[in-house]
């Protein structure tokens, strides 16, 4: 199933899809795969998988460390492809958007990156350091390739440039909750519910939120009011501090969002 398929049908049910960050990697790629295939079985609907980069400016402290593992254990590109084909050997059925910034994947070039990541199982890809204003060629490269593209929104988006990035995403749009960086947080922003409310009835894509989402009872506030949930630091955390189990810790951690 698409990116965008599950998140219309966790609309149509009234839900929203339990979307999962992880990067790729951390530890190392075999510990990955476990992790991957636990999240599915836990209840994830797709997953977001970064891709170790040496200077992630959107990311806190936490998942910067986390691309410094992956890194430090010899983590690429073309390491997340293998690590995603070999997932669908295994069986994972969740749809995979990866997430990257845009210098490995503009330096294998767009019709390239595009073709490797079908091959391995990749349904599509945020570049989040790309913006819709400059990804035309990118754009166009995904849309002749059936690829879906995924671009970024926040509290501080203009109507004009939503309306853009809605026209350049066919996945789905993502929400940055708040302002700054990635990272857990103690309470959801007083607005949240009011805007994504707004978003699903203005955009042609279905929406998925993300930044700050960590506990049980954001989760639970969220549900029904963005077509997909995105929880990141909270789970790459678990995979800190939990190297040697962090296949069966992060899908614990998981049952406990969704409960």
């Amino acid at each position: 199933m698409t990116l965008r398929a599950t998140l219309l049908a966790a609309r149509a049910a009234g839900t929203s899809a339990f979307i999962p960050f992880i990067m790729a990697g951390d530890p190392d790629m075999a510990a990955s795969e476990d992790v991957i295939l636990g999240l599915e079985a836990a209840g994830a609907a797709a997953l977001e998988l970064g891709v170790p980069f040496s200077d992630p400016v959107a990311d806190g402290i936490t998942v910067q460390r986390a691309a410094e593992r992956a890194l430090a254990k010899g983590a690429t590109l073309q390491g997340v492809f293998a690590l995603v084909k070999r997932l669908r050997a295994r069986g994972l059925k969740m749809p995979v958007c990866l997430f990257s910034y845009l210098n490995p994947v503009y330096k294998m070039g767009y019709t390239a990156f595009i073709k490797a990541a079908q091959e391995a199982g990749v349904q599509g890809a945020l570049l989040v350091d790309l913006p819709p204003e400059e990804a035309g060629e990118y754009v166009t490269a995904a849309k002749a390739a059936q690829f879906e593209t995924v671009f970024l929104c926040s509290p501080t988006t203009s109507k004009e440039r939503l309306t853009l990035v809605d026209q350049s995403s066919s996945g789905f749009v993502y929400y940055v909750s708040r302002e700054g960086v990635t990272g857990a947080q103690a309470a959801l922003p007083q607005q949240l519910n009011a805007r994504l409310a707004e978003l699903k009835d203005t955009l042609q894509n279905p929406v998925a939120v993300g930044f700050g989402i960590s506990t049980p009872q954001h989760v639970q506030a969220l549900r029904g009011k963005a077509d997909g949930i995105v929880v990141g630091s909270a789970l790459v955390k678990i995979i800190e501090e939990n190297q040697a189990a962090a296949a069966n810790a992060t899908a614990a951690c998981v049952k406990k969002l969704l409960a």
